[in-house]
């Protein structure tokens, strides 16, 4: 791009190298699939424009506004569509829906990926998969998901067509609100604070002249929106945000620096009364932290149990989850699942398919008999979810994860639990499956009578780990 272009506003990027399973590979996956199915022919058309480039190249000026009709959701939750001036040229808007037309904000292009990257500004033309409240109907929410796992196999599996495998239904959460059981809303430091952070010797650093937004960063900015509720955290988490936010406000002139906030729901089941009505209440307590969450009593039935849910701040204190007859321990700032609703359901499914079918004698010639599979080995593990919530299937359940605190927290779960057939270890990321090579005898046949089960976090299973796995062979991976 000349120096002229780029003081009138015009504004190009070249792509860098983007990172394998990152949203810029998933985004520029989705958006070459647009193009192949739109019939575009990648090397772009010529256009009559000043600098003879090609119409793909043409820049847009920076912050130039574009009508732009969505003709896809991507992966990454972003609509994806074609302006009528630039029918070579996929543009990212994001809150849109596919069939929307919509005015969007030019803020980088990658001509050379035949894409631009926009704000969104309003909807002309509303898409019927509108929906008022959810803005994306629930069953469109579901039915998006599967296409992404679809999509995936498809541009990263390197499979033939026909060796990909058929994806079957999104499960939906049993609650679509008042699931979530943890919120990290924060506020940001004073103006100038993050200046004067650095320097040892200079001003002490301002105080909060009022109180700043308490929430979440605005999509594609590094603006924090101001958040008095969430209706898709539970009853206690709703309630410790409207605490801490008010704690906040009072003990404003105490803060220098931004911060995060920790609300993290807590259960506590106790015997119930059978005198005790099936009611929900209200009271006080005070956590860990010092700090007076309202907790809420819940009568599940006359001769079972009451359920008192509470909210944590404290990032070290402990939380409780119950998921069917187990309990699981974790530190409050951990991970675990965030809602709550569906693991009884997740974790069930995971148990329906854990082992494969048993072979019909009809079907089954092979003259070799299987090996029953017995043991399971729980690859990131965590606080012991699928070791401890399986282990009834198997004679041994091992569990390894690469962090010291979650094996920790996953052999209190197993004495909390009672379970006497799993064990933890913290893995090597370079050998993973070192303490599975001695127990079962990995290079030999006892690999043949274990299963795998996979919960990866949110960037996937890398390459050695791949690696490491296929030289293992278990006899199934789930």
């Amino acid at each position: 791009m000349t120096k002229r272009k780029r003081q009138q506003g015009y504004y190009t990027k070249r792509m860098k190298s983007v990172q394998e399973g990152s949203n810029e590979e998933v985004l520029l996956a989705d958006i070459r699939s647009l193009l192949q199915r739109s019939k575009i022919d990648d090397s772009g058309v010529t256009s009559n424009n000043e600098s003879g480039a090609t119409d793909s190249e043409a820049p847009f000026e920076r912050f130039s506004q574009v009508e732009v009709k969505i003709a896809a959701l991507s992966s990454i939750g972003d609509g994806l569509g074609f302006s009528s001036s630039k029918s070579d040229h996929v543009f990212v808007v994001p809150f849109t829906l596919p069939g929307d037309v919509v005015e969007a904000k030019v803020v980088t292009q990658f001509a050379n990926d035949h894409y631009t990257l926009t704000d969104f500004v309003s909807v002309l033309k509303p898409s019927p998969q509108r929906n008022d409240n959810l803005m994306l109907s629930y069953e469109d929410q579901l039915a998006h998901k599967k296409s992404i796992v679809e999509k995936a196999y498809r541009n990263f599996s390197n499979l033939p067509s026909e060796m990909i495998p058929i994806v079957g239904d999104t499960i939906g959460s049993p609650l679509q609100y008042g699931y979530r059981t943890k919120l990290t809303p924060h506020f940001d430091g004073p103006p100038g604070s993050r200046v004067r952070r650095g320097r040892k010797d200079g001003p002490e650093q301002p105080g909060f002249e009022q109180v700043p937004p308490i929430g979440f960063m605005v999509k594609g900015t590094r603006k924090t929106m101001d958040i008095e509720d969430c209706p898709i955290a539970t009853d206690a988490v709703r309630d410790g945000l409207k605490q801490e936010r008010k704690r906040v406000a009072e003990e404003i002139s105490k803060y220098k620096r931004g911060a995060t906030i920790l609300l993290r729901e807590t259960t506590t089941k106790v015997p119930a009364q059978p005198q005790d009505p099936p009611a929900t209440t209200i009271s006080n307590e005070t956590d860990s932290s010092n700090q007076p969450p309202q907790a809420l009593q819940t009568n599940s039935s006359p001769i079972s149990t009451t359920t008192t849910k509470t909210y944590i701040t404290d990032q070290n204190a402990t939380a409780t989850e119950h998921i069917g007859p187990y309990t699981f321990l974790n530190p409050a700032g951990a991970f675990f699942q965030n809602n709550n609703s569906i693991l009884e359901t997740f974790t069930s499914y995971i148990r329906s398919h854990i082992l494969p079918p048993q072979p019909s004698t009809l079907t089954n010639t092979s003259s070799k008999p299987q090996k029953p599979i017995k043991h399971l080995i729980d690859t990131y593990s965590g606080s012991g979810l699928f070791s401890i919530t399986l282990s009834p299937l198997f004679t041994t359940t091992l569990g390894i994860d690469i962090s010291s605190t979650s094996i920790a927290s996953a052999s209190l779960n197993a004495a909390q639990n009672a379970i006497p057939n799993a064990t933890f270890t913290t893995g090597d990321a370079a050998d993973i499956f070192a303490e599975a090579k001695t127990r079962y005898n990995g290079d030999g046949d006892g690999a043949d009578e274990c299963v795998v089960v996979i919960d990866p976090p949110r960037k996937g299973c890398d390459e050695p780990f791949l690696g490491q796995l296929l030289w293992f062979r278990p006899k199934r991976v789930v």
